[in-house]
C-alpha cells in the first residue's frame, strides 16, 4: 500500500485535502485579515508564470497595459444602476482619511476627517475606466481603445476559501471601446478564445467555453461568456469571463464619439478578466494525494536538482557536478523558453527535500548521490509518474547526458500527461442523456459521487420563467453554467418547461 505525503486524501475529504495541498506546498497562508491571504513564493511564482504567459497573449492581440486607481468615487458606481446593484453587497468603502486616539489606547476615525464623498475600494474597474474613456474618445479615429491592467480587487466575501473566493484577489481586467457592435462582439469572443487556449495550452486545464445564461451575466452586461473547468470532485469552476457590455456603460458614462459622417454615437464596450482563482483550479484539477502537480509551462522551477549531501569533504565535488548539470539544463529550451532548473543546496536531508518538492509539484526532481556521480548518472522522478507498479517510488537512474538530451521532451510529456488526464475526466463526466427534470434530480442525488456536469436541452426562458428555473436548481444546489459553443443544436424539449428547446446548457454544482 502506498503511503502518501499528505495527511488526508481526496477521497476521504476533498475540501480538507485542498487546504492541505495549499499548506504542504507552501502556496499561501492566512494573513490575520479574514478572507485575505499571504501568497508565498511558490504560489506567487505560479501566478507570475500565469501572468507572464497570459500577458504575452493579451499584448499579441493589440492591447496595452495601464493602471487605474484602487479607490473609486461612489458616484461613479451610482451612474450605472444595474452594475452597482450587482456589487453593492460586496463593496468595501472608505469614509475617513485619518485616525485619532480614543483615549483608551486605541484608534478611531477622526470625525473631522470624514470624506466629502465615500470611496469604494476597487471591486472591478468598468466605472473608473469608462470615465477615462469618456475623456479619451472624441472621434471615430480614437477607436478602438484596447487596454488591460494587472491589479488587486476587493469584494467582501462572507464564505471564503483560499484562491477560490477571497476578499482580496489578484487579476487582470481588460477594457475596450469600439465604434460598432460587431467589432465589440468580435473582441468579446476573441478574448474568450485567448482564455480558452491559455487555460488548455499553459495550465493544462481543459475547459468548456460558452455563453452564460441571462441570470449569470456580469451586472450591466448584454452578454457574458465563460470558460468552465471541472474539478476532481465534479464541481465547476468559472475560470475566466468575457463580457459584451454594449452601450450600457457608455450611456451612463457618456462615452460618445463623432462618427465618419459627423454624427454622435455611443461607443460599444467590453470587459474581461482572469484571476488567482486559476491557481485554485490548477490545484483541484491536477493535485493528487501527495500534493500539488504543476504543469511545466507555469511551474516556477521545472527541474529541481537535489544533491545527496552528507557533510563530508566529497560533497564539494558532488555540488560541482550538480552545478554543471544545472548549467546544461538552463541552456536548453522547452516551450520556447529557457529551461528553469534549480539546484537545491538547503542544509536539509535529501529525502526531506525530495518530498518537499513532490508536495510542491515540481515537474521533474533529480536526485544525485555519490554513486550517481561516479557512474555519470542522475536519478530522475517525474511528478506525473511518482510510483512503480509495486507501489515504490519510481526513481529512474539515467545517464546524465541522456537525461540532458531528453529533458525538454520529458517536460513536454509531463505537460501533455496532465492535460490528457484532466481532459479524459472532463469528457467522461458530462452526461447528455437527461431528458426531464426528474432525471436531473437523479443525476445529482446525494448517493451519486462526484456527479460532474449534465448537458440538458432548454427553451432559454427569461424573466419570471427563468427565475422559477433558477429556484428549482437552487433547491438542488445546482447552477446553470454556460451554453457550450461547440455543442450540438437542440432537437428536443426543455427539461424545465416542456417547451421546444432552442439550445443546450450545462448544469452543475460549482465553487
Amino acid at each position: 500500500m502506498i503511503k502518501h505525503a499528505l495527511p488526508v486524501t481526496r477521497e476521504a475529504d476533498f475540501s480538507a485535502w485542498y487546504q492541505s495541498v495549499i499548506t504542504e506546498a507552501d502556496l499561501a497562508e492566512e494573513s490575520g485579515v479574514r478572507g485575505c491571504m499571504v501568497i508565498r513564493p511558490w504560489g506567487y511564482g505560479i501566478w507570475e508564470r500565469i501572468q507572464r504567459l497570459l500577458d504575452d497573449r493579451i499584448k499579441a492581440t493589440g492591447h496595452e497595459n495601464c493602471y487605474f486607481p484602487l479607490f473609486i468615487p461612489l458616484s461613479y458606481f451610482e451612474k450605472e444602476a444595474e452594475h452597482v446593484d450587482g456589487f453593492a453587497k460586496e463593496m468595501a468603502v472608505v469614509t475617513h482619511h485619518r485616525l485619532i486616539s480614543d483615549g483608551k489606547g486605541g484608534l478611531v476615525p477622526d470625525p473631522a476627517a470624514k470624506l466629502e464623498e465615500p470611496l469604494v475600494v476597487r471591486p472591478t474597474s468598468e466605472t473608473v475606466i469608462g470615465t477615462a474613456f469618456a475623456r479619451w474618445v472624441q472621434s471615430w479615429r480614437d477607436l478602438p481603445v484596447l487596454i488591460n491592467q494587472w491589479a488587486n480587487v476587493v469584494r467582501w466575501e462572507m464564505r471564503t476559501r483560499m484562491f477560490l473566493r477571497t476578499t482580496e484577489f489578484l487579476w487582470q481586467e481588460g477594457h475596450t471601446a469600439h465604434a460598432t457592435e460587431a467589432e465589440a462582439r468580435e473582441e468579446t469572443l476573441k478574448m474568450l478564445e485567448v482564455y480558452r487556449s491559455f487555460a488548455e495550452d499553459c495550465v493544462a486545464l481543459p475547459v468548456v467555453a460558452g455563453e452564460k445564461p441571462e441570470n449569470e451575466r456580469f451586472p450591466g452586461a448584454v452578454a457574458t461568456y465563460s470558460i468552465e473547468a471541472m474539478m476532481q470532485d465534479g464541481k465547476a469552476l468559472q475560470a475566466g469571463t468575457s463580457h459584451f457590455l454594449g452601450t450600457n456603460f457608455s450611456q451612463a458614462q457618456n462615452i460618445r464619439f463623432q462618427n465618419a459622417e459627423g454624427q454622435l454615437e455611443l461607443a460599444q464596450t467590453t470587459s474581461w478578466g482572469m484571476s488567482t482563482r486559476m491557481i485554485g483550479g490548477l490545484i483541484m484539477v491536477h493535485g493528487d494525494d501527495d500534493g500539488l502537480r504543476v504543469p511545466p509551462r507555469v511551474a516556477p522551477w521545472q527541474i529541481v536538482i537535489v544533491p545527496m549531501l552528507r557533510d563530508q569533504p566529497e560533497d564539494a565535488e558532488l555540488v560541482t557536478y550538480c552545478k554543471a548539470l544545472q548549467s546544461e539544463l538552463a541552456a536548453l529550451s522547452a516551450f520556447g523558453e529557457p529551461v528553469r532548473a534549480l539546484l537545491d543546496l538547503k542544509p536539509a536531508k535529501a529525502a526531506g527535500k525530495r518530498w518537499g518538492w513532490v508536495k510542491k509539484g515540481a515537474p521533474i526532481i533529480v536526485e544525485v548521490g555519490g554513486r550517481d556521480m561516479a557512474g555519470g548518472n542522475v536519478s530522475v522522478i517525474r511528478r506525473t509518474a511518482l510510483y512503480r507498479a509495486d507501489g515504490k517510488l519510481d526513481s529512474a537512474v539515467i545517464a546524465r547526458d541522456e537525461f540532458v538530451s531528453n529533458a525538454a521532451a520529458m517536460l513536454g510529456a509531463v505537460q501533455d500527461a496532465l492535460f490528457a488526464d484532466a481532459k479524459a475526466r472532463l469528457d467522461a463526466n458530462i452526461a447528455r442523456d437527461v431528458t426531464d427534470f426528474a432525471g436531473l434530480e437523479r443525476a445529482f442525488a446525494d448517493s451519486v459521487k462526484n456527479p460532474g456536469f449534465v448537458e440538458v436541452q432548454w427553451a432559454k426562458p427569461t424573466g419570471e420563467a427563468l427565475e422559477k428555473v433558477v429556484e428549482r436548481l437552487k433547491a438542488l444546489k445546482l447552477t446553470l453554467r454556460n451554453v457550450p459553443m461547440d455543442v450540438a443544436p437542440a432537437d428536443g424539449i426543455c427539461v424545465f418547461t416542456g417547451a421546444p428547446a432552442v439550445e443546450r446548457v450545462l448544469v452543475g454544482r460549482s465553487y
